[in-house]
């Protein structure tokens, strides 16, 4: 068998969380891009929709409980430097429950709330793809 996005293209979810025109952003401690800001997500399990594992990740990393999620479009990351590739579905989300935190202080070291005017760098391809995405009544 093998690890996804190392020995074989994984299957990946991104969620993209929006309050007021800002959107939530990590940073990665991780491989892929470590020390970059993205968005949440992570792999999609065996037999799990899409839409659900977005959910889940969004929960592990964030806290937050997600309700209502829309499909946005697909992502390729293919990551030369950490020889990794994944194919990623990725959701726009608004309708939540709670306060954001930082739940894997083992995966993620900062978060917060950015308005597209300000965004961190280094942004990850792979928020970079979502972001663009997203449509101007949103973000």
């Amino acid at each position: 068998m093998g690890k996804p996005g190392i020995d074989f293209p994984g299957l990946g979810v991104g969620m993209v969380i929006l309050n007021q025109r800002r959107v939530l952003l990590y940073r990665r401690l991780n491989a892929p891009e470590a020390g970059f800001w993205n968005i949440v997500g992570g792999k999609v399990d065996l037999m799990e929709p899409a839409s659900d594992a977005a959910r889940r990740e969004a929960q592990e990393e964030t806290g937050l409980q997600i309700r209502e999620v829309q499909f946005l479009g697909v992502s390729e990351q293919q990551l030369v430097d950490d020889r990794q590739h994944w194919v990623s579905m990725l959701y726009p989300a608004n309708d939540y429950r709670g306060e954001p935190s930082l739940t894997e202080p083992d995966k993620l070291s900062d978060f917060g709330w950015f308005a597209k005017h300000e965004l961190p760098q280094p942004l990850s391809v792979f928020a970079k793809a979502a972001l663009g995405l997203l449509s101007s009544e949103l973000f």
